[in-house]
């Protein structure tokens, strides 16, 4: 499995396995977290995806029961969480609305809370869940670096930020912003054109895609038509399934994109490296490109 240098030293697997699911699995004991990681470093997989907001603020802990019964574990992996996401459940049931949360406060908290719930002394990555149309970008940004600076975080990122939200936060930021993750798929490419995909390409900077498989719209039984049809040829074609089509697309761009694997399948997760094998030229990824456009490139 190919490593990517992230900015700040920081490096990640190339594919990443997000547990943004895992309190859905109807097992969700140690043992079968565990796994489920043994599947993901068995690939060369060691960068997993969390947030405090998943499973209703319950998945860190989750994961945290599985690395404190099995001693060494985190040492082996990267970890990502996230947090500014405030909804009305688990630890935050009282709150009157969801909202969103990028105060000093908030942050400390959120942090320290996230250290506890997965038994951990460090994150290696902490992402700004959302961008908050209510921050302070020098109370976010100080805040931020300090969590660098105090050992707690290795380094921090955005997700779902725009170009503009990534430049008003790091403007006010003396540590590298180290990724943006956001939702890229051939069920959502418009990244490669709004100029979400140039701004990172262009500061050097790999970013993370959520919902790589388009949430399994391109693979549903009610799938059909031109993207379908073309990622089975290509599928076919390389002796993989269509998923590792998907992912190979967004592999083989230039910018350097880490797709964020999510199922609790643990043979669907022994799969992932499948992607790493499919050819992927310039005129396949075009070809797949134009089905998921529906139209040919003007």
């Amino acid at each position: 499995m190919d490593r990517i240098q992230l900015p700040g030293g920081i490096e990640f697997s190339r594919i990443v396995y997000g547990m943004w699911r895992v309190g859905d699995d109807k097992d969700t004991s140690a043992a079968h977290i565990r796994a489920k990681i043994d599947a993901c470093l068995e690939q060369g997989i060691t960068t997993i995806d969390q947030a405090d907001i998943y499973g209703g603020y319950t998945a860190e802990a989750l994961l945290g029961n599985c690395l404190k019964e099995n001693k060494g574990l985190r040492d082996q992996l990267e970890i990502v969480t996230k947090c500014d996401i405030v909804a009305p459940v688990g630890r935050h049931e009282k709150v009157r609305v969801k909202h969103y949360d990028t105060s000093r406060a908030h942050i400390e908290a959120s942090i320290d809370a996230s250290l506890s719930e997965m038994g951990i002394d460090h994150i290696d990555l902490l992402l700004i869940h959302r961008p908050d149309p209510f921050m302070d970008h020098h109370e976010t940004g100080a805040t931020l670096d300090d969590a660098v600076k105090s050992g707690k975080v290795r380094s921090v990122g955005v997700s779902n930020f725009r170009p503009w939200d990534w430049n008003l936060l790091q403007s006010a930021m003396s540590t590298p912003l180290a990724t943006n993750q956001i939702e890229i798929s051939l069920a959502c490419h418009a990244p490669f054109t709004n100029g979400d995909i140039a701004f990172h390409q262009q500061h050097g900077i790999h970013p993370m895609a959520w919902s790589p498989l388009g949430g399994g719209s391109l693979f549903s039984a009610e799938s059909t038509g031109e993207p379908r049809e073309t990622i089975s040829k290509v599928a076919l074609l390389n002796g993989v399934d269509e998923a590792a089509v998907a992912v190979a697309w967004l592999l083989a761009h230039p910018v350097g994109i880490l797709p964020v694997m999510g199922t609790n399948t643990i043979e669907r997760i022994k799969s992932f490296k499948d992607a790493l094998g499919v050819e992927m030229d310039r005129q396949t990824w075009f070809e797949l490109y134009t089905a998921a456009l529906g139209h040919e490139v003007a």
